[in-house]
């Protein structure tokens, strides 16, 4: 097996190993996308095993010019579609038409800026297969009464059913980080939209976690709801809370103020 082996950046550790990188490719599963997006494509280890059925859909996005000379060089037939672009300063539903699928090994201190960005356009975005941190794959992926449960895993378990796949170690990596990795695939749920005002469901979710060791009733006083109520739920801390019971809390908020 040989491999280019480019420079370390932004927190990128680079997969050397082809089985690992089919496999991730093969886990795609939404068949009916206008783009296949690779996020932090690097040198192509991921893009050459990505399904033929993504032929003149697939999109590479890169922020390391010489990593971006590499790929013009291995897909000449793809140079309209590499962008060198910062990932964090993108729109996608803007820069891309029709639904799109995600696909990439996410520098590790972005990964989750990266999924906020995925939030912004999740009406277009059905799918999301990525490799990161295995300590973020199960934060994300992890329900109420954790201590991993976080504003991530409720805005992202709003919108997407979060499967972990498998776990990736150091060693297929140059160079090898210091932790373990998970493939995790997100599929865009049935929800067109939350039973509630989005824009204040956010708010909430995020201040309560902002001090989640308080209840919500004095984590949300300074500046969302400070008035004396019966409500049981105020009586809680944010990590007590699925995802139902946030947008109930939301609603109580909106018809209280």
């Amino acid at each position: 097996m040989s491999y280019i082996k480019p420079k370390k950046r932004l927190g990128q550790h680079f997969l050397t190993d082809h089985n690992i990188a089919r496999k991730i490719a093969n886990s795609l599963l939404v068949q009916d996308v206008q783009s296949l997006v690779e996020v932090g494509a690097g040198t192509g280890q991921l893009t050459q095993f990505l399904p033929g059925r993504y032929k003149n859909k697939t999109w590479l996005i890169e922020i390391d010019n010489e990593a971006v000379q590499i790929l013009r060089e291995k897909f000449p037939e793809m140079n309209e579609r590499i962008l060198e672009k910062d990932i964090l300063k993108l729109n996608l539903g803007n820069l891309f038409s029709g639904n799109i699928s995600l696909i990439g090994n996410f520098p590790y201190n972005i990964s989750s800026q990266i999924f906020f960005k995925v939030l912004e356009s999740k009406d277009q975005i059905m799918e999301v297969v990525c490799m990161v941190q295995k300590e973020v794959a199960e934060r994300i992926r992890s329900g109420p009464g954790t201590k991993k449960y976080g504003i991530l895993s409720v805005l992202l378990q709003a919108y997407y059913d979060i499967e972990i796949l498998f776990t990736v170690n150091e060693n297929v990596f140059s160079p090898p980080p210091k932790v373990k990795s998970s493939v995790i695939r997100l599929t865009r749920n049935n929800r067109d939209h939350l039973a509630c005002d989005e824009h204040l469901f956010r708010r909430v979710v995020k201040t309560g976690f902002n001090q989640r060791r308080k209840t919500l009733r004095n984590s949300l006083k300074n500046g969302l709801f400070n008035k004396k109520t019966d409500e049981a739920l105020m009586n809680k801390r944010p990590e007590e809370l699925g995802v139902e019971e946030f947008i109930t809390l939301t609603n109580f908020i909106s018809n209280n103020s």
